[in-house]
């Protein structure tokens, strides 16, 4: 088993005024040779966006991208002529394929909204564009895992990718193991509030722990917790 950990206070970090934006691996003008990905994760982006404020339209492709809500709303448009919105407990994903241009902005002037916006190397290169959005219960996830991202959309929205992504809303002292989905994959945790221990590394809120070259985790809420676990391919 190896494993590599992320502080939260080590993440990148650029403010525009109207973004605030922390980065768990290389990104824009954040470079880290040691942290470019983690696997077929690319990117982990922590934004906060302004009210009224965002992201104009801009192109992607050969990149599965995810953005996860965790306060506000978040209004999307794109070349697809899809134009919705998304909120706190929805999951979004953009399988950009061959091209697409797309745009994001704080449907709100008067309150921030505050995203991950996740990046996944493609299993499959030149796909048609796809769109996918679903809405979660939270109470789906207490002191359990909740599927959000898999290859098939069994549960949670489609990936082109051998990966699968779970939500986790664990009460102080709970335990619980993640069983690796497939032989060659790594996790990668990202602590979204609340303290944990995963293999004897505690951990806290914003950190980050990938975990690779072992079937599963142990996971142990040392407060009230919720994470976030990414289970990706590691050849890439």
């Amino acid at each position: 088993m190896k494993t590599i950990i992320h502080k939260a206070d080590t993440r990148g970090h650029a403010n525009h005024g109207w973004l605030d934006s922390h980065h768990s691996f290389s990104f824009a003008n954040y470079y880290n040779p040691e942290r470019v990905h983690f696997g077929a994760l690319r990117v982990l982006n922590d934004d906060i966006v302004s009210g009224g404020k965002g992201f104009g339209t801009h192109p992607h492709d050969n990149m599965e991208i995810i953005s996860i809500p965790l306060s506000g709303d978040l209004e999307h448009k794109d070349s697809m002529g899809n134009t919705t919105v998304i909120h706190q407990n929805d999951v979004q994903i953009m399988s950009a394929g061959k091209g697409i241009q797309h745009s994001e902005y704080n449907k709100n002037t008067d309150k921030q909204v505050n995203f991950l916006q996740i990046w996944v190397f493609p299993k499959l290169r030149n796909i048609e564009p796809r769109y996918g959005q679903i809405s979660l219960k939270p109470e789906d996830r207490v002191n359990k895992f909740q599927q959000i991202v898999s290859p098939d959309g069994d549960e949670g929205v489609t990936i082109n990718q051998d990966a699968w992504f779970q939500l986790g809303s664990f009460k102080k002292g709970f335990q619980a193991d993640y069983s690796i989905k497939q032989k060659g994959n790594g996790v990668y945790a990202f602590i979204l509030d609340g303290d944990v221990t995963i293999n004897e590394q505690k951990l806290n809120k914003r950190d980050g722990f990938g975990v690779l070259e072992t079937d599963k985790i142990s996971i142990t809420a040392d407060n009230d917790a919720e994470i976030l676990l990414m289970d990706v391919p590691m050849n890439y």
